[in-house]
């Protein structure tokens, strides 16, 4: 039996990359994200990548947070984002760019049911599923 839900939604995730500027890039190109730079709690520089009301936080070897994962590792992210438009747009786009997609598109089930999928690597080989509910 569940217990009362003290979660809502996700608003953000980390991932730790090799190179905080060629992952700009290539989210920026495949995917329209817009970057961002901030400074956290205590001065440090930090970077961003900004879509819809979701952002992905960027963190190299080298940034400095008290908050950060025990063993951050590159290339271990896998994640799903929902197409803001249609897949086959999106498929037209990556292919235009010269993005290769990795599987898809291939019928997956996600948290509100049946959607179609595809899937891509970023440059530390994160897996990124790219979705449209059907």
């Amino acid at each position: 039996m569940a217990g009362k839900l003290f979660a809502d939604r996700l608003d953000h995730i980390v991932l730790t990359v090799e190179n905080i500027e060629a992952t700009t890039q290539f989210y920026e190109r495949a995917l329209g994200f817009e970057r961002e730079f901030f400074r956290g709690p205590e001065g440090q520089p930090r970077h961003a990548l900004h879509f819809g009301k979701l952002k992905i936080n960027l963190q190299d070897r080298a940034t400095e947070t008290p908050t950060k994962a025990k063993m951050p590792t590159f290339g271990s992210g896998d994640f799903c984002l929902i197409a803001a438009v249609p897949l086959d747009e999106v498929i037209a786009h990556l292919h235009a760019e010269k993005i290769a997609i990795d599987t898809g598109p291939v019928a997956r089930r996600g948290a509100l049911g049946p959607m179609q999928s595809i899937y891509l690597r970023d440059p530390d080989g994160n897996l990124v599923e790219v979705a449209e509910y059907v």
